[in-house]
């Protein structure tokens, strides 16, 4: 093999090397991607409304566990979307307070949302809204530990 042979195959492959590493950074920093690759972390849950002898109750249906008026829970730094059905008979609005929000007053078989972003810990009452505040259960957010922050032998495990 010649001596320019050498060099011109030494230049392509290091050419090559750098060119491979430019394509990975810059790929690597989202330049080309046409999607966020991060989802938005959330928290979903379905209540509906029932009455039974007279009195109003939420129960649970999806992403939640619990008897009559469960307690829902849900994380800090996360969505929450809560879906609130009305299978009474009658008008509801469920109102949440610590957050100041609520549904529209719901019909007998209409649903509404509630989105908030709860900051930080806390326990708080939702209510039916109607004329007055009718207490039903709680509401609870929680914070939970980075992975980072885990003391003993978790540690080691993670």
């Amino acid at each position: 093999m010649k001596s320019n042979d050498k060099i011109l195959i030494s230049g392509a492959l290091a050419g090559g090397i750098i060119a491979l590493i430019i394509t990975i950074g810059f790929v690597g920093q989202g330049n080309v991607r046409h999607v966020e690759i991060f989802w938005t972390e959330k928290v979903e849950q379905t209540v509906v409304f029932e009455e039974e002898n007279g009195q109003t109750k939420i129960l649970a249906v999806k992403g939640v566990l619990g008897d009559d008026n469960p307690t829902l829970v849900s994380r800090t730094s996360f969505v929450y979307i809560l879906n609130v059905i009305n299978n009474g008979t009658t008008f509801h609005r469920l109102y949440i307070d610590g957050f100041n929000v609520q549904t529209d007053l719901l019909e007998p078989g209409q649903q509404d949302t509630i989105t908030i972003f709860p900051e930080a810990e806390g326990e708080f009452t939702y209510y039916d809204k109607r004329q007055f505040l009718e207490p039903l259960g709680k509401i609870k957010i929680v914070s939970v530990v980075p992975s980072d922050e885990f003391q003993g032998v978790w540690k080691d495990l993670i």
